[in-house]
C-alpha cells in the first residue's frame, strides 16, 4: 500500500470542492445504444453504433451480454494516434479492427472477455472498430480490406 499525505484543507473549500465537482462514480451497467450509420465489408452490412465522446469510448461494449450478428461499434477519434484497448467488463469477446482514414484495415485482433490484456494498432490511427469475435475471420476478411461508410467518405 501507498500512502500519499495530502496537504491540510479548510473545511469549507473541501466542501465547496465536493458540492461543485462531484465525484466519479463506477460504470455499474451497459450504456444505452448509441447512434448508428452502416458499414460495408466487401458485401457485409455492419450495423455500426458511434462512439464518439470520451465517456461512450470509455464505457464501449462493457457489461453488454450480447452484440448482434452483422452489428459492431466504432471508436472515432479527432486525430491519429497509436489506440490500445482492453476487455475489463467487457462480457461479449471481440474482433478489433484498427482503421486508417480510408477505411483501411490496418490490423486486427481477438480480444477476450473481461481481460486487461491490451489490444493495440499497428500504426497511428483514427479508427477502431469492434465486432464480435471471429466474425472477419469467418468472412475471410483481413487487414488490408477498405471498409465503406460516411466516415471514410472525404
Amino acid at each position: 500500500m501507498i500512502c500519499i499525505k495530502l496537504p491540510a484543507f479548510p473545511a469549507a473549500l473541501l466542501s465547496m470542492l465536493l458540492a461543485c465537482c462531484p465525484l466519479a462514480q463506477a460504470q455499474s451497467g451497459p450504456q444505452p445504444r448509441l447512434r448508428t450509420i452502416d458499414l460495408t465489408a466487401g458485401m457485409h452490412i455492419i450495423k455500426t453504433e458511434l462512439a464518439v465522446t470520451p465517456d461512450q469510448q470509455q464505457t464501449g461494449m462493457m457489461f453488454r451480454r450480447q452484440m448482434g450478428t452483422n452489428e459492431g461499434m466504432l471508436f472515432v477519434n479527432e486525430e491519429p494516434g497509436l489506440r490500445c484497448f482492453w476487455m475489463r467488463n467487457t462480457l461479449v469477446p471481440l474482433t478489433i479492427a484498427f482503421i486508417a482514414d480510408d477505411g483501411t484495415i490496418v490490423n486486427l485482433a481477438d480480444m477476450d472477455a473481461q481481460s486487461d490484456a491490451s489490444h493495440c494498432s499497428a500504426r497511428p490511427v483514427r479508427y477502431a472498430l469492434e465486432v464480435n469475435r471471429g466474425w472477419f475471420a469467418k468472412r475471410g476478411l483481413k487487414a488490408g480490406l477498405r471498409l465503406q461508410g460516411p466516415p471514410f467518405q472525404k
